[in-house]
Parts: C-alpha cells; structure tokens; sequence
C-alpha cells in the first residue's frame, strides 16, 4: 500500500471555489466523513460519455475501496488506469428561509480524484471484503461466514488512495436579508439523521437464534 502525505493534496481540481468559505483540506474533516457515509458516487468515462454510479465504499487507513463483479463497466473503467472522481455526501438539515431564494441544505461532503488501481494481493484483498463488511456493520465480520477463495477470485476489488481531496460543508441557520428577517414567515433548519429501525430476520431464521449486538444496537 503507497505511503501517503498527512493531509490531502489541494489542487485546482479540488479546491472549493463556491463559498470557500465551507471548504476543509483537513484529513480528520475527510476521514470523519467517508466513515460515517454508506454509498459514494464514483464517476467515470466510457467512450466519451460520462457516468455516475452509486455503490459502497470502505475507507482502510488512507485508502479507499470499492468492489464488485469482475463484468462492471464501472469496475472496468475505473480499473483500466483512467481517472475517476468519488463522492460522498451526508445530509444534516433543510434550511428554510423567509425567501425561496435563500433556502438551502446543511450538509458534509467529500470529493476525491484520482487513479484506482486494482487490488491483487490475497491478504489485501481480504482485508477489503473485512473493511466493507466493517464500515457498513461493524463487529459483523467476526459472525459471517469465512470469504472463500472462488469468492475472491469472483469479485474486483479497486484501491484508491485519499490524494486529491476537499469536504465542503454548511451548518447553521438561514442567511435571510435584513429586510425579510422582519417578515412573519417562520425560518429555520429541520434538522435530519439515519435512524436504523427494528431488524428484520431472515424467513429461514431458526426462532430460537438471539438478535446479537452489531444488529440490536446499529446506528450510524
């Protein structure tokens, strides 16, 4: 795994030009947030025509990997040594101000660019299936069972490194104008979370096996 820099490189691609104001280059700020996301958006070219997919993520350290089947054309793309570009976004709150014009969003967001490379290895690509398993539940990978050699084999896993990076964010209230914080018209912020409901068992699910802990007690 490549030896990387205490903090993510700020380039013209991703230093934040709109509202800088809201920008960290800080690798705390970036790791905090790719922790607590789910799904990340990886964009990519085919043929000149670009896509943006959704799909799970694991961050291992300074790195960041993704997986799928060996036939993805996202896999595919994003493994032949082209670069790509990885989102991920996590939504805080609605803004409601007095105006259409000044609503907006609170939010925590993290851009990365660069070149994924494909991840060979058998103990490091074990220890990718353990990241993703961990991110999504953690403490879950201790009661599944053991990944089998076909099962490697049948899945791309991608590494790529947390170089070029930004997080943009934005909390607080309305940014009303002076004159329309003296209308009657209610302003402010609904705030948002994920809130994981009861645990759904599988149908085949022997009545008698206890709902263990990683699952009783999930929370993002």
């Amino acid at each position: 795994m490549p030896a990387m820099k205490s903090q993510p490189a700020v380039t013209p691609r991703t230093r934040v030009r709109r509202h800088p104001e809201r920008a960290s280059y800080d690798r705390a700020v970036v790791n905090r947030v790719l922790d607590e996301g789910l799904i990340c958006h990886l964009g990519f070219v085919v043929d000149g025509v670009p896509w943006v997919v959704p799909t799970m993520y694991a961050r291992a350290g300074e790195v960041l990997y993704v997986h799928g089947s060996p036939a993805s054309r996202m896999l595919q793309a994003a493994g032949s040594g082209a670069e790509i570009c990885v989102t991920v976004t996590l939504l805080d709150g609605l803004v409601l101000a007095r105006s259409a014009f000044n609503h907006s969003m609170n939010y925590r967001s993290v851009m990365l660019v660069g070149r994924p490379e494909p991840v060979t290895e058998i103990q490091e690509k074990m220890a990718a299936f353990q990241a993703l398993v961990e991110h999504v539940v953690r403490g879950r990978w201790e009661h599944v069972r053991a990944t089998t050699a076909k099962e490697l084999k049948a899945t791309t896993v991608l590494r790529l490194a947390i170089g070029e990076a930004s997080c943009k964010l934005r909390e607080g209230g309305p940014g009303d104008t002076r004159e329309d914080a003296q209308l009657p018209i209610w302003a402010g912020v609904i705030p948002l979370q994920l809130a994981a409901g009861p645990a759904i068992p599988a149908p085949d699910l022997p009545p008698q096996l206890a709902l263990p802990a990683h699952v009783l007690g999930y929370r993002r």
